[in-house]
């Protein structure tokens, strides 16, 4: 089949970059299962940049829950409760199906309670910092397999496709650097929480390398959020799944929507010219910092449920109704994890505070370029960046490695704002 020009630059961009192997990074990792790789990098603090933001994360991780907002102040009534005509006795069933087929260890591993902190215990790195819940690699085939019905039953016919691409070119990885035992399509880990309920809250957390997915489930009425989603790189050009690519169309469309604008909006848009730009000043602590190694030019990454997020760039209620659409388009690709009914009602209410949405952008935005760019309003949050490599050894970053976030602010995360009082977390 006749691969697009743009597949074809993306493998041979990210070819250019593959590491050398026979370095020690690489070839102590290779002894290593999981969990040895993970204490090993506990006890050598290696890299140590990496340790010193884990250290941050743990002081995070151990505030209470408020949610992420704009000044430090939850703006209130902005979710309700309502009927998104979600496929809950399918969902249900297929947790059911799962719960059934565990014994009673499997069990106490996997189940938590709808309040409890380690709704918050995700990350991104391929590092095991937090080993909750079952990991998928761990269980026989058919346990694995029901995890992933429990996930397809939930999520949107894109949603469940595109976590699937996540998880298998993470597999990808694994095998381009040596490491598949640490990287592979079942290196990730499931919680439940609460009991499955056509109408009581309950959910379900599957976090790992580059796909971390929180699914809050009341009656029929759901919230996939945070999530993470990420690739590096973002195609597989070889081996059974070769023709997978992702995060592609959020790219391509952040960028046209940055060229629709005139040279002034640019402009008010273009928050930092450069990606790693001398001005994002740093105080040396991580739980402030503008930019570090792992997050880059994230500011909603994992740990971050409370952090202040002013608006930055340009109001999107000035611009045209033609430009507006193309965002709402590009928000659609954010919110694809949601099941049909719930995406339409997420994105009305996106096209609601259009008024006071917010976009933002960091880096050039020619056709080469690579950038960050946020859209930003009072009940929806989601980021885009171009990473220099870390298993690839582009040093900048590069449009071959892709993460992207979804937060709902105002204590929308994890399903806060609609929970009862002993839901909350």
């Amino acid at each position: 089949m006749e691969r697009s020009k743009e597949f074809k630059a993306a493998s041979a961009a990210f070819r250019q970059h593959i590491p050398d192997l026979t370095i020690p990074r690489f070839t102590t990792a290779k002894e290593h299962d999981v969990y040895q790789y993970a204490n090993h990098f506990k006890t050598n603090h290696a890299p140590p940049w990496l340790f010193e933001l884990t250290q941050a994360w743990e002081k995070l991780y151990n505030e209470p829950y408020k949610g992420l907002t704009t000044d430090g102040t939850v703006q209130e009534g902005l979710f309700t409760v309502q009927d998104e005509d979600l496929p809950i006795s399918n969902i249900v069933s297929a947790a059911n199906s799962l719960l059934s087929e565990l014994n009673d260890s499997q069990k106490s591993k996997l189940k938590y309670p709808i309040n409890a902190r380690e709704w918050r215990a995700w990350s991104n790195p391929e590092i095991l910092l937090r080993p909750f819940g079952l990991r998928l690699e761990e269980v026989p085939e058919s346990i694995a397999q029901s995890i992933l019905a429990v996930m397809e039953a939930t999520l949107s016919k894109q949603g469940y496709e595109k976590a699937l691409a996540a998880m298998r070119i993470n597999h990808f990885l694994g095998e381009v650097v040596g490491l598949p035992q640490i990287m592979n399509k079942y290196s990730y880990n499931f919680l439940l929480f609460g009991e499955p309920s056509e109408t009581e809250a309950w959910g379900w957390l599957l976090y790992g390398h580059h796909l971390d997915l929180s699914v809050f489930i009341k009656g029929k009425q759901i919230f996939i959020s945070p999530t993470f989603t990420g690739a590096e790189p973002n195609i597989i050009d070889d081996g059974p799944w070769t023709g997978t690519e992702i995060l592609h169309t959020e790219g391509n469309l952040g960028l046209k929507f940055m060229q629709s604008l005139t040279e002034e909006q640019q402009r008010k848009a273009q928050i930092y010219k450069l990606l790693h730009d001398p001005a994002m000043l740093q105080t040396g602590d991580l739980t402030k910092d503008r930019w570090n190694k792992d997050d880059q030019r994230h500011v909603c990454g994992a740990f971050r449920d409370n952090r202040i997020v002013p608006y930055e760039g340009i109001n999107t209620a000035s611009l045209s109704e033609e430009q507006q659409n193309l965002l709402l388009s590009l928000a659609e690709q954010f919110v694809l994890y949601l099941p049909d009914t719930s995406r339409k009602l997420r994105l009305e209410q996106i096209k609601k505070h259009l008024k006071d949405t917010y976009w933002c952008w960091i880096g050039g935005y020619g056709n080469d370029d690579a950038f960050y760019y946020r859209i930003q309003s009072p009940v929806f949050v989601a980021e885009f960046d171009h990473h220099s490599g870390v298993f690839l050894s582009n040093t900048e970053p590069a449009k071959f490695h892709t993460h992207t976030i979804v937060r709902t602010p105002n204590a929308g995360d994890y399903g806060s704002a609609i929970r009862k009082p002993e839901e909350k977390l």
